[in-house]
């Protein structure tokens, strides 16, 4: 269930509309660094969620948190658009080429949605849920789940630096914040989980006994002449997940050459294929 006291989780306030800024904001609505993604994939992570329950709780009480997001966001979109014209005449009497498409907001806003937020990126393309990672495996959520924060955070802290308006950039130091904690829960999480050294590699429940394990810890080099590829951390001494050794080695290709074979009767080819 959720449920909803029609209250913002965190003030929104835009002293100085700005169009523009409604359009770069959408991104963190429905861009693939975006609230709308977070909220879809921590929800389906938490639905697909097996073993102990604690994981299942923490995943839908961040999805809900994120959902508040996409709330705030909205609200900020459609306040930043209260200092768009509702027509083009407006525009079109201060400049022939209409300022620049209205000063560069996405018309989408006004046409289709009467200068409100849509679940749509910057660019007024919809969010497609194809950025949604829900493994059914917890410890690869997790993994991914930092990852999402990561880029959230990176995109948050770009509108931050967009923007002048004091109000903006208030709201932006909130969710900034909170994706600092949700990084920190999820490598939380993962450490309860047994961290890189038993967490990892995922799945953990594969016999790793039955790898081909010459091939488990060894840095492969593609460099046409033979040579070895730069070294660092990932090239030698002990593996991250304790399991193993690092080296370098260069892969020799096979000897097998890939042949498929003719296409069969019927199959749409031309016949020379047959």
């Amino acid at each position: 269930m959720f449920y909803t006291d029609n209250k913002l989780q965190y003030p929104v306030r835009v002293d100085t509309p700005n169009p523009l800024f409604a359009r770069a904001l959408q991104q963190a609505i429905g861009g693939v660094e975006g609230e709308i993604r977070v909220a879809m994939q921590y929800f389906f992570q938490a639905c697909g969620a097996r073993g102990n329950p604690k994981f299942r709780d923490l995943l839908m009480n961040t999805a809900a948190e994120e959902l508040g997001h996409i709330e705030m966001l909205a609200t900020a979109v459609a306040l930043n658009l209260e200092g768009a014209p509702l027509s083009l005449k407006e525009e079109m009497a201060k400049d022939s080429a209409i300022n620049a498409v209205m000063g560069g907001m996405n018309l989408k806003n006004l046409l289709s949605a009467g200068l409100s937020a849509m679940p749509v990126d910057s660019d007024g393309v919809p969010f497609d849920m194809s950025h949604i990672y829900a493994s059914g495996n917890i410890a690869a959520d997790m993994t991914a789940n930092i990852a999402a924060e990561s880029t959230g955070r990176t995109l948050a802290v770009r509108l931050y630096n967009m923007t002048d308006d004091p109000g903006m950039k208030d709201m932006l130091q909130y969710l900034i914040a909170r994706d600092t904690m949700h990084q920190n829960q999820w490598m939380a999480a993962l450490e309860e989980l047994g961290g890189a050294k038993g967490a990892f590699p995922i799945p953990n429940s594969h016999p790793q006994a039955e790898e081909k394990t010459e091939f488990s810890y060894a840095y492969l080099g593609f460099q046409k002449d033979g040579s070895a590829p730069a070294p660092g951390r990932w090239s030698e001494g002990p593996s991250i997940d304790g399991k193993g050794e690092f080296m370098t080695a260069a892969l020799e290709p096979s000897s097998q050459i890939p042949d498929l074979g003719k296409a069969k009767p019927k199959s749409g080819a031309q016949s020379e294929q047959m």
